[in-house]
């Protein structure tokens, strides 16, 4: 997935949500509806979360240093699990607790602003003004993921995916567009039934659709942190392009890790051919690490140590392990 793509998406939601943010604010302040302020913060939560990707991106791209001696690639990662953390605890929490808060105001008898004013036709407009913004970003999205989807699923692909931020802007957006259509209906039954329970169940809705994605954007991006090996498809291509190098007889065992979205480590024993000669075997070395680059543009740190392949052969345990370095 293209570093490009994913900034292309992460833009125009952005440019989406600052706008919609500042019309539900103003359609909450006219008409205090507990739906229409859930999502005002929603939309704050996505927005911010789309700048978190955007200086994540740009800090990603900071050269290594001897502290971090393969660069900063994971920083994508970190940002995008400090999202997960924002739109769960300001978003989906937030809209649970208005949502608590706009019941007790009903069972006290408070009055509600959305049925006795003359603005209870603002929060549709804005509603379905912004179901139609989150639409145009929604397709954006979905039109840059499809450039590296394939044939997966969409579940697939989002599991999948090491570039995190196509994915977070796709459960964003969807998670948006679904929880501005709870709105509109917990706004709509409100002002037709004149109850107001149905704006207090519309926002709990967006409380909990909130809190499900977010858990979901935790776990896949958790799992990314820890670290992820390279696709199936990569490792196949890179173990076709050891076991096709001139002077290399076999695979011993080989791990690979994703150090950042575009960035790819390979760590691999390889058998090389029976030789006296140093340079022979260097040479292989050369070979076989050129031919993983041409099989894997993002292999970016190959380190291979040749030997020689006895089958009976038993390593040596590993010796108990010492205490972390305190500095």
């Amino acid at each position: 997935m293209s570093a490009e793509g994913g900034t292309k998406a992460v833009v125009a939601a952005l440019t989406a949500n600052s706008f919609i943010a500042l019309c539900k604010f103003g359609g909450w302040a006219l008409t205090q509806s507990s739906s229409m302020l859930a999502e005002a913060i929603h939309s704050v939560a996505d927005a911010g979360n789309q700048a978190l990707l955007l200086v994540g991106g740009r800090r990603a791209r900071r050269a290594a240093t001897p502290e971090h001696p393969f660069g900063y690639g994971r920083e994508r990662y970190v940002f995008a699990f400090i999202v997960a953390i924002v739109l769960f605890s300001v978003g989906g929490l937030f809209a649970l607790y208005e949502a608590y808060h706009k019941y007790h105001e009903i069972q006290e008898g408070h009055p509600n602003e959305l049925l006795e004013g003359g603005f209870w036709w603002v929060p549709i407009v804005i509603l379905v003004a912004a179901i139609i913004a989150e639409s145009l970003s929604f397709r954006t999205a979905i039109r840059e993921s499809n450039k590296s989807k394939g044939r997966q699923s969409w579940g697939r692909f989002i599991r999948s995916a090491k570039s995190p931020e196509l994915p977070v802007i796709l459960l964003e957006d969807l998670a948006a567009l679904v929880g501005l259509i709870f709105a509109l209906a917990g706004v709509g039954l409100t002002v037709i039934t004149h109850n107001g329970i149905f704006d207090v169940i519309g926002t709990a809705m967006i409380g909990l659709l909130l809190v499900a994605v977010a858990v979901t954007l935790a776990i896949e991006t958790k799992s990314l942190l820890v670290g992820e090996s390279a696709s199936p498809a990569s490792i196949k291509a890179i173990e076709a392009a050891l076991a096709g190098t001139e002077g290399v007889d076999r695979i011993i065992h080989m791990k690979t890790l994703h150090l950042g979205p575009e960035e790819v480590l390979v760590a691999a024993k390889i058998a090389v051919t029976g030789t006296d000669s140093a340079t022979e075997v260097a040479e292989t070395i050369n070979r076989a690490e050129a031919a993983i680059r041409a099989a894997d543009p993002m292999v970016s740190a190959p380190y291979l140590e040749p030997d020689l392949y006895d089958k009976d052969y038993q390593p040596q345990p590993r010796p108990e392990r010492p205490a972390a370095p305190s500095h």
